[in-house]
């Protein structure tokens, strides 16, 4: 029997632009609190402001984005967000204080929590759906990778040019992600007289997608303990002396996770997401115990590898569980659930683990990280684990 295609132009082109995007966000991101210092004499805890504020646009328009997606139109609302998102980078150029940088990296997490949330709505109607678990996990390649890749080229701009290269380099990718997608066929979802009705008003079913709150909690969880990783690495590293290994860390996540997926995707897609995600919640935990227990460079990479293996294989299989579940005309309610989820953690996650550093240090922090990651391996059973269809091969 012939496979269905998977690497199809529409598919190779939604999957680039998805990269380019997360490419920029995570470009500004590591920048952005440096800019806010040294342009606008910012204090640490206000520059890191114009780091968050991105976070709160993204989750605010993923609650609407969601809902209207199939309303509005996907191509519709893609390439308007495409739009907005190449003017907020044009609008960098303008910044003159810091409330104007704050207007404009809100109006930038609006247009990237749109434009992500669209994206990973129409690449499901893209995959087909025997390889579903296949094609999402290569097309979800694209945030470890831009992870690895933006912070190594935002700190590589700021070492040897002015600010202002960032933005050409952030305008440049808007700019190449609207040409592209020119060229791509974006599947729409036509609605029902009935469900157009059904989306009418502001109940909260209207926002979010029920089958998928079970997985969202799973994924809100395990984004508070990834964040300990994405936002405490670099000081902890400093604390420890093993800056030489964290200058690597995402590199090696971002290489364990591209060697992973490929094989992770087929067994998902031959015998359902118990066999990935069990052994991935097991994996994380011991990748952020060994991470608490990095005295040498050795470790902290191999830690780096397990994490990948762990939490980067877990997302991949839990966004494929969640659309799964979901009927087909709310299968972008499903997709803004799992991102909302997912930012909400990421977001959530520093402020909670700033309360509790001053009382365990890093290396605690991280260790009781891998107690909660333990524990959601049982919320796991209970809330999708013990219901979820197991496939013979």
């Amino acid at each position: 029997m012939t496979k269905a295609k998977l690497w199809t132009k529409d598919f190779i082109i939604i999957t680039l632009t998805a990269f380019l995007v997360f490419l920029t966000f995570y470009l500004l991101m590591t920048t952005m609190t440096l800019y806010a210092i040294e342009q606008f004499n910012a204090s640490q805890t206000t520059a890191g402001l114009a780091a968050s504020i991105f976070v709160i646009g993204s989750l605010c328009s993923r609650l609407f984005a969601g809902k209207y997606i199939d309303v509005v139109g996907r191509r519709k609302l893609l390439y308007a967000s495409l739009i907005l998102f190449l003017i907020a980078c044009l609008l960098y150029f303008f910044v003159t204080n810091f409330t104007l940088l704050l207007t404009i990296r809100f109006i930038h997490g609006i247009a990237f929590g749109v434009v992500t949330t669209v994206m990973g709505t129409a690449v499901m109607s893209i995959i087909p759906l025997a390889r579903r678990g296949e094609g999402t996990s290569y097309f979800s390649l694209s945030t470890p990778l831009a992870t690895a890749i933006g912070p190594f080229i935002g700190i590589l701009i700021t070492q040897h040019a002015d600010f202002n290269w960032i933005f050409v380099t952030c305008t440049a990718f808007a700019m190449i992600n609207i040409i592209v997608m020119l060229f791509a066929k974006i599947p729409e979802m036509p609605l029902s007289p009935q469900q157009i009705k059904e989306m009418r008003g502001f109940r909260l079913q209207d926002f979010f997608e029920k089958s998928a709150v079970p997985m969202a909690i799973i994924i809100f969880i395990l984004g508070i303990t990834y964040a300990s990783v994405l936002s405490y690495l670099s000081p902890f590293a400093i604390e420890a002396k093993l800056t030489s290994a964290a200058s690597i860390f995402f590199i090696v996540y971002a290489v364990f996770l591209l060697g992973s997926r490929p094989f992770t995707g087929k067994l998902l897609d031959l015998r359902g997401e118990n066999i990935i995600i069990y052994p991935a919640l097991i994996l994380f935990t011991i990748g952020l115990f060994c991470l608490s227990q990095s005295y040498g460079s050795g470790m902290m990479l191999v830690a780096s590898a397990l994490i990948a293996l762990g939490f980067g294989n877990m997302i991949s299989c839990s966004q494929v569980a969640v659309v799964n579940l979901a009927p087909n005309h709310r299968i972008g309610l499903a997709t803004s659930t799992f991102y909302i989820a997912m930012d909400a953690g990421i977001g959530v996650g520093p402020i909670i683990i700033g309360a509790i550093l001053p009382h365990f240090g890093y290396r605690g922090m991280y260790a009781s990280m891998a107690v909660l990651v333990l524990i959601t391996i049982v919320i796991y059973y209970f809330v999708h684990g013990r219901h979820a269809k197991v496939r013979s091969s």
